[in-house]
């Protein structure tokens, strides 16, 4: 979808010497960027192509030399082709009398290389230049290289052989020398290897052929069938795929058409000039790129060039420029250019026209597509269809030649540039009315011309709507014309003088201010033509070209110009061009930075700057260079376009980029980054060049990362980006190559959507957009929080309104926050600003406050109820919120209650209990119901358990609602679950009917202890009766946790007795010896809890128990001795002394206890209370001594082990970073290299460890041998696995 416009003209002219003279064919030079001309006086013109040097070159062929010799050419001579040879840079003339002659523009030298008899009818050379193809008016293609040495020569004329043209009669009794042949054209394909020839005589019914010829040996490859060709328009596509060539269509038709061949001869399809039926085609030319087929057509008043282009198997006329008169007309494209025609008049008027294709998208995604007389009308928000199909056609008098279209509220106008000079105003209905239009063919009527200027080559350009009634457009023309049109608008005329360099001519300002005078209503829905005249208009003249006008979308009555040089002015209705300085423009609205080169594609766009609305103007060149405020975003740009979202804003304004590039990429780009983010810059050729804006736009040649969801690849190659559907649609239009139209909804625009809808709590379109685009359900919950989401839950489910959508989005709850997960790199979350945290706590309103429970924080709402909400219990406050609200709000029925059931099974952790007693309910109305007849109809509004009972199945594990079934003591209702859960009858009959035989408090006791309700299971067997107090004993004993609970059931003291000594022997078992002797002392059980403390080390505990026990003197004392010994063994040598003083009264053995635990104060203590100081004072001295002279030597090998350590540290870290910089200088990574500095095992080698007893050489010949059997054992398991695991069989 796009169509074709000229962005920028100028104009040339030849200096004529003779009035009568006229220009006859012409030939281009590419290197040096000039066109030469030969006149009907056999002068040979040149002139520059470049704007920067303009220049003229002649030579007369008929004039008589210096050197007093002959002229080449007689005055009855005629020049009839013309050629450039690139290699000898010189031009080749061939005349009516058969002269070849050699030109050097550069030397003005002239030489005749040859002559051929029959005269020179066309001259052709082939693409390298190598060989030259001469048709001579005798019927012969001659082949000449370079040296003019003939390869072949053969007749392109089978029909008519070289003695019927001699002796002047031909095969069908016409003269021959009577009637030559007027025109004949040769065509090379791109690669040099075929030519095709156009123009022999043809038969006696006037059909001729089109023929193939081989250039190597001039045979004839190929000809088609007779055919009515007209003149000799014919020219083989460069590519080389088809060869185009006019003709005369069927006499029912009576019009010209274009005919395309293969290189076997064979036609493959057809179009039909558009015209009247005296049109005659008399050129055809490919662009270089063989997309553009320009058509040179010929009618009564006027002639005029057609651009057609090809897609989705339809020709499109994208392009008419009329001439007027009948003066000869000439046209050329450039041959390094592809989107450069170049045009003239017999009368040495050159206009060289430079196009560029344009995106036929417009304003609320409306693609209006240009072909010929049609204008195709599809909005592809309501109809996504590609042309040449459209939702809508609407018909006008002549070609349209550019197209402008404005949707400012509920005014839609279309303004078209015809090709016939008129403008045409079509006013759309309401575009809530668009579905009436569907395949409506609607023709138009121009506008009243009788104030447009009418300027020869002056068609208007770039038409620019400012207002719904007021349209801005440019006029072309050179410096010496406008004061050809001073007198009839001198009264409008206003004059800018910004230069832009050259000598470019022109541009002329158009402003028209539109009425429509149309008194007739219109009919609802219809579009309307008519009673548009021009108010009035005022003309603005600018020194300078321009290239593009794009309306400020901020405010009306306001555009933005860009000049040739890539220069940015503004203009305001009715005031012109403001010249104001740019700092004074950037205090008003936003600066007006120009483009390095210009832009043929130029968008300003409305952006938000810190909260404050600016305009941004992007633009891209025909290098690719995606350019804004004097920056390049990307240098390989191919398409882009913008996504504007208006959540929660009051006007729409952009927030996103998106373009493709020739890496065949679609980037999503941020405008916040682009407005605000960093210029990177990267070296491109001799100096720096900004290539990007962020970290997210550096490289449009960087791979695509995993998970970069700012880059899409796309999947086919040359796809271009046309259009994007703003708000919650969030779809990209990308248009293949071969015409068709294909939709994506990149993640990151989506994902956008979805958070607008959010934020304005539209949640029946973010559940749309959810379901469509399968986004997690969680997004809804996590985007603005599901605090947020919990008070919003009645406006959740009153406005979605669908019972089966809330049941998708209960069941993909979970506890994951996708914000931060899935989705963290994508989009930013909305509830930053809901919540304050504070350490580990999160407040979530003012009226909330902390409350600490073990090691868990957690919340108090201080709502009615006390309500308490843990931090991480998303899923069951939301659906917790949302069960409320169908209760409470929804109406009964089937899909309410299964939509209940499903919060109740979807609970983390799921309550299938609940969800059971509603089905249990269910069942018991269903039976009531039926046996009241009164009331039987009320059972109807509610589920059938039966089904509800199926759901819940479905939704959760069947063992374990078989097990909730279980848990509510219920046996119908868990054989009733059991049966529909497809359970084998033999597996669970047997076991419910053994529990319908146990009394009630032991079948809820078996029936807890299966499903490990142990708390309750021990208070159902303690309802049993004394009768089961062995087997309470042993569900403790097996779960000593119940051991509190125990206490808490049986009030016995003889029970109580029994339990704690139980506990007491559980405690000592895990060695907890002093809770143990605490259970032990409360049942008076002295001797085990004396056991107890005594095993614990405790040893004033274990001598107060023996007083208890009230032991004898000896018996106290020898439990001393071994408190003592244990105490030694345990390491507490200070404790044993205490124990040897006071209860076995061993002084010295204590002081050599306090010694051993360097105690020396105490010892001395001791020492000289029991009057033994000298002994004392000799012993703690020698002890002293020894304990320093082992404190130095194990810091004197402490520091030693630390400085090795050191020196070993230093070295592989110098190694390491040699070893990363080298790797960083080879582009290798650090996981591809195997050495030891990148392993931890490095350091153990070294036997430096302090826990290390072997030597060095030992610890490294162990890992050695560890490694290579490793390897070992790798190989073997490789080779096992190439030659299939198999054992070879023994011999």
């Amino acid at each position: 979808m796009k169509n074709l416009k000229v962005f920028s003209e100028s104009r040339a002219a030849v200096n004529l010497q003779a009035e009568s003279e006229e220009l006859l064919v012409s030939a281009l030079d590419v290197e040096q960027n000039r066109i030469f001309f030969a006149s009907s006086a056999n002068i040979i013109y040149g002139i520059n192509l470049s704007a920067s040097q303009e220049m003229q070159w002649t030579i007369n062929l008929c004039l008589q030399s210096e050197l007093g010799l002959p002229p080449i050419l007689e005055a009855e001579d005629r020049i009839t082709g013309l050629d450039y040879l690139i290699e000898q840079e010189a031009l080749i003339v061939g005349t009516s009398t058969g002269d070849l002659v050699l030109v050097v523009p550069t030397s003005n030298t002239v030489d005749v290389v040859g002559k051929v008899e029959g005269g020179v009818k066309t001259i052709a050379s082939s693409p390298d230049g190598a060989l030259l193809i001469v048709a001579t008016g005798f019927g012969q293609l001659l082949a000449m290289t370079q040296d003019w040495d003939v390869l072949y020569e053969v007749s392109y004329d089978l029909d008519n052989n070289l003695e019927t043209f001699m002796s002047g009669t031909r095969a069908d009794g016409i003269s021959g020398l009577s009637s030559p042949f007027s025109q004949v054209r040769v065509s090379w394909r791109g690669d040099g290897k075929y030519f095709a020839t156009l123009g022999c005589s043809g038969n006696s019914e006037g059909l001729q052929r089109l023929r193939i010829w081989e250039r190597e040996s001039g045979t004839l490859h190929s000809s088609s069938e007779p055919k009515d060709f007209m003149e000799a328009a014919m020219d083989w596509m460069p590519s080389g795929a088809k060869v185009a060539a006019a003709c005369n269509t069927s006499k029912t038709k009576n019009c010209a058409s274009v005919a395309f061949f293969e290189r076997n001869g064979l036609e493959r399809g057809s179009f039909d000039i558009y015209g009247t039926t005296e049109a005659k085609i008399e050129m055809l030319k490919w662009n270089c790129n063989s997309e553009l087929l320009a058509a040179l057509v010929r009618y009564d008043e006027w002639s005029s060039i057609q651009i057609w282009s090809f897609s989705n198997y339809h020709w499109y006329l994208k392009q008419e420029w009329r001439y007027l008169g009948k003066n000869k007309l000439m046209f050329a494209w450039d041959p390094e250019r592809p989107m450069r025609a170049i045009c003239w008049t017999a009368y040495g008027l050159v206009h060289l026209l430079t196009l560029c294709w344009s995106s036929a998208v417009y304003d609320a995604s409306i693609a209006i597509v240009i072909d010929g007389v049609n204008v195709l009308v599809t909005p592809l928000s309501l109809s996504l269809v590609p042309p040449p199909m459209s939702h809508f056609n609407i018909m006008f008098q002549s070609a349209v030649q550019s197209v402008a279209f404005t949707s400012r509220g509920l005014e839609s106008h279309l303004a078209v540039g015809l090709s016939d000079g008129n403008l045409s105003i079509v006013k759309f209905p309401n575009m809530n009315m668009w579905d009436q239009l569907e395949g409506t063919v609607y023709e138009t009527v121009n506008v009243d011309p009788g104030s447009l200027i009418k300027i020869e080559f002056g068609d208007l350009r770039h038409l620019t709507w400012l207002d719904p009634y007021v349209i801005l457009g440019v006029m072309h023309c050179d410096g010496d014309q406008t004061s050809l049109y001073s007198d009839f608008i001198s009264n409008n005329w206003r004059k800018c003088p910004l230069m832009s360099g050259g000598n470019n001519g022109v541009s002329i300002l158009v402003e028209m201010e539109l009425v429509c005078n149309n008194v007739e209503e219109v009919e609802p829905g219809c579009l309307s033509s008519s009673g548009w005249v021009v108010k009035s208009s005022m003309h603005t003249v600018i020194e300078s070209s321009v290239v593009a006008i794009a309306a400020n979308p901020m405010t009306r009555c306001e555009a933005f110009i860009q000049l040739g040089n890539g220069d940015i002015v503004s203009y305001m209705s009715k005031e012109g061009i403001n010249i104001a300085p740019a700092e004074l423009y950037k205090e008003k609205r936003s600066n007006l930075k120009g483009f390095l080169s210009y832009c043929p594609w130029m968008y300003p766009i409305p952006v938000y700057d810190y909260g404050k609305l600016k305009v941004l103007i992007f633009g891209l060149d025909e290098d690719g260079r995606l350019q804004v405020n004097g920056q390049v975003i990307c240098s390989t740009c191919t398409s882009f376009s913008f996504y504007a979202s208006a959540a929660g804003k009051v006007q729409e304004v952009v927030t996103h980029l998106i373009y493709t590039t020739r890496q065949d990429l679609l980037i999503v780009a941020n405008i916040d980054e682009i407005f605000h983010g960093d210029v990177h810059y990267e070296s491109m050729g001799n100096g720096q060049s900004p290539v990007g804006f962020g970290n997210k736009l550096q490289g449009e040649n960087k791979l695509i990362r995993e998970g970069n969801h700012d880059e899409l690849k796309v999947w086919e190659r040359g796809a271009k980006l046309i259009g994007i559907i703003n708000g919650d649609e969030a779809a990209v239009i990308l248009q293949t190559v071969r015409g068709n139209l294909e939709v994506i909804y990149p993640r990151k625009l989506v994902l956008l959507a979805i958070a607008g809808a959010l934020v304005d709590k539209r949640f029946k379109d973010a559940v749309s957009l959810v379901r469509q685009h399968r986004i997690n359900y969680n997004i809804i919950v996590d985007y603005c929080g599901w605090q947020s989401f919990v008070e919003a839950a009645s406006e959740f489910v009153r406005k979605i309104n669908n019972l089966s959508h809330i049941t998708e989005f209960v069941c993909a709850l979970k506890h994951e926050n996708v914000m931060e997960t899935l989705y963290k790199d994508i989009l930013l979350p909305n509830h930053q600003d809901n919540k304050i945290e504070c350490g580990s706590q999160i407040f979530l309103s003012n009226t909330d406050s902390p409350l600490e429970f073990g090691n868990q924080t957690i919340i108090k709402r201080l709502e009615p109820g006390n309500e308490i909400v843990s931090k991480n219990c998303k899923v069951r406050a939301v659906l917790e919120a949302v069960r409320k609200v169908l209760e409470e709000e929804v109406s009964k029925s089937p899909a309410r209650e299964l939509c209940i059931l499903t919060t109740l099974a979807c609970n983390d952790p799921p309550e299938l209990e609940e969800a059971l007693k509603r089905i249990k309910k269910w069942r018991e109305t269903e039976i009531a119901s039926t046996m009241n007849e009164v009331d039987g109809g009320l059972h109807k509004l509610n589920l059938s358990a039966e089904e509800a009972l199926k759901h819940l199945l479905w939704l959760s594990e069947p063992d374990a609602v078989f097990h909730a079934a279980l848990g509510l003591y219920d046996l119908h209702l868990a054989a009733i679950v059991a049966l529909n859960s497809q359970r084998d009858p033999k597996e669970f009959l047997p076991f419910l009917q053994e529990l319908e035989n146990m009394p009630s408090p032991v079948m809820c006791y078996t029936i807890d202890c299966k499903l490990c309700r142990y708390e309750s299971a021990l208070k159902n067997i303690a309802a049993a009766g004394d009768a089961y107090f062995e087997e309470c004993l042993q569900l403790m004993k097996s779960n000593p946790k119940l051991f509190a609970l125990g206490l808490d059931i049986f009030k016995d003291v003889g029970k109580r007795a029994v339990i704690l000594e139980a506990w007491g022997d559980h405690l000592f078992s895990e060695e907890r010896f002093e809770e143990a002797a605490m259970a032990y002392c409360s049942t008076c059980s002295f001797q085990k809890a004396l056991g107890s403390f005594r095993a614990g080390g405790l040893w004033k505990e274990a001598l107060t128990m023996a007083g208890m026990l009230r032991l004898t003197t000896d018996e106290v004392s020898s439990l001393a001795n071994d408190l003592c010994e244990e105490l030694q063994a345990l390491g507490k040598p200070a404790e044993a002394a205490k124990i040897a003083l006071g209860y076995c009264k061993d002084v010295q053995g204590a002081i050599n206890l306090l010694l051993t635990a360097r105690e020396w104060l105490e010892a001395l203590r001791i020492g000289f209370l029991y009057d033994m100081g000298e002994l004392v004072k000799s012993q703690v001295k020698l002890a002293a001594i020894e304990c320093a002279n082992l404190l130095i030597l194990e810091y004197e090998e402490g520091i030693e082990k630390v400085g090795k350590y050191l020196a070993r540290y230093l070295a592989v870290r110098q190694r390491r970073l040699l070893l990363a910089a080298k790797l960083e200088m080879e582009g290798k990574a650090k996981e591809d290299v195997d050495d030891d500095t990148f392993s931890e095992t490095s350091s153990n080698i070294s036997g430096m460890s302090a826990y290390t007893l072997g030597k060095a050489s030992n610890a490294s010949g162990n890992l050695s041998t560890s490694s290579t059997g490793s390897h070992v054992r790798t190989r073997i398991r490789t080779r096992r696995k190439v030659h299939g695991g198999k054992i070879r069989a023994g011999r």
